[in-house]
């Protein structure tokens, strides 16, 4: 059996390995160089040199990120932002014009609205869940347009499969933000993506120790996106490399806990006295919840939800949890819990958050693999007070 045509599990294993032990090591080593010996390199890209993302420890992880969903090629980078900044930067140019997806992680939101007007770059935002109003934006320089897989933090599933057929129709770049899906649940090059993105400091890696990205698609882009990378700096060192290879090998384990564990309590608080809204794509009375289930093996480990009482009383429930951390980021073994309007959406006005639903009293929770019973418990007592 070809590693290639393995199951996801098998994948996260053996793809990308070296084919023969080094010096007998079961564990790919750390390959702690920054420079290597220059031998038939005719191109500058190709020597072997840490910020050109090239060394043995990228070349491992680039394989078997790649192959968990069925792209062409995959590349690894300093952050997650480092992968998104840098992917829109190589395939805009001053002059061009963005379609983008509305309800945006904030980060991206930010680079896209106070940064690329700097370089140039126009964008309209999309209404991702209408792609028959998508052909009106469309100008003559517009050149990608990009999606995310579920949005933070009110959890909306936009017509992902309306993107890539657009995107060909008018020859233009597909560009996914599938963080809060992870390989697991969605694999967008296997719907037409062309290019899939992922905070790997998220799931990807999963034990909250290191920063990271990834950017996986059709190989003609990936080493554009490799080139914008090598210049501006964005690589992922050695060390770094080595705890993202460990921590997918655990991928599938972690995700599919989460997934459980998730979709319990998003069941448990949609009947719980006292929580006004749950947004999850796992329940029958979530919006996009018949799309979520076309989409995904599974839908992720983060829920938001609204606790009645309003802001002070969000205050009270989280003082009152004992097992989540308090603090932002997701996709860790660990339950985080936050109220993304003092943190991952406190720079927005208090207009755009309400329009996108994010008001004072969310909470959102990232779910860990603890056990789903004690996850639950400390959920009830805190809501009981």
């Amino acid at each position: 059996m070809s590693k290639t045509e393995t199951r996801i599990d098998t994948k996260l294993m053996h793809a990308g390995e070296p084919e023969t032990w080094i010096e007998g090591s079961v564990v790919m080593p750390i390959f702690q160089s920054a420079l290597y010996e220059i031998t038939e390199a005719t191109d500058y890209h190709a020597m072997r040199y840490i910020r050109l993302n090239n060394t043995p420890n990228h070349v491992v992880l680039h394989a078997k990120l790649a192959a968990l969903e069925n792209a062409e090629a995959a590349l690894v980078t300093s952050s997650g932002m480092a992968a998104i900044s840098s992917s829109l930067l190589a395939v805009l140019a001053s002059g061009d014009h963005l379609l983008i997806q509305d309800n945006l992680y904030g980060g991206t939101h930010d680079f896209v609205t106070k940064d690329l007007p700097g370089f140039g770059i126009e964008y309209d935002f999309i209404d991702a869940d209408d792609p028959g109003s998508w052909t009106g934006l469309l100008r003559e320089r517009t050149r990608a347009i990009y999606v995310e897989a579920m949005t933070n933090p009110v959890l909306q599933v936009a017509d992902l499969l309306a993107v890539p057929p657009f995107a060909r129709e008018h020859g233009l770049v597909s560009m996914i933000d599938s963080t809060f899906a992870s390989p697991v649940n969605f694999r967008p090059p296997e719907h037409g993506f062309d290019l899939s993105l992922h905070s790997a400091t998220k799931y990807l890696n999963g034990h909250s120790d290191i920063v990271a990205g990834a950017v996986i698609g059709r190989a003609d882009l990936v080493e554009k996106v490799r080139h914008k990378v090598n210049h501006l700096g964005g690589s992922l060192d050695p060390h770094a490399c080595f705890l993202l290879h460990r921590g997918l090998k655990t991928l599938a384990l972690r995700v599919r806990q989460q997934n459980a564990n998730a979709f319990a309590i998003a069941r448990f608080l949609e009947a719980a006295p006292g929580v006004s809204r749950v947004n999850y794509p796992g329940l029958e009375s979530h919006p996009r919840h018949a799309r979520a289930c076309e989409l995904f093996s599974g839908f992720g480990g983060v829920l938001s939800f609204e606790v009645a009482g309003g802001n002070e009383e969000a205050a009270r429930f989280i003082e009152r949890t004992v097992l989540p951390r308090r603090t932002v980021s997701l996709g860790g073994v660990e339950t985080l819990i936050t109220r993304p309007a003092l943190t991952s959406h406190s720079g927005m006005s208090a207009e755009d958050r309400a329009r996108l639903g994010v008001t004072d009293n969310l909470i959102r929770l990232a779910v860990g693999i603890e056990a789903a019973e004690d996850l639950l418990e400390d959920l009830d007592q805190a809501l009981r007070g």
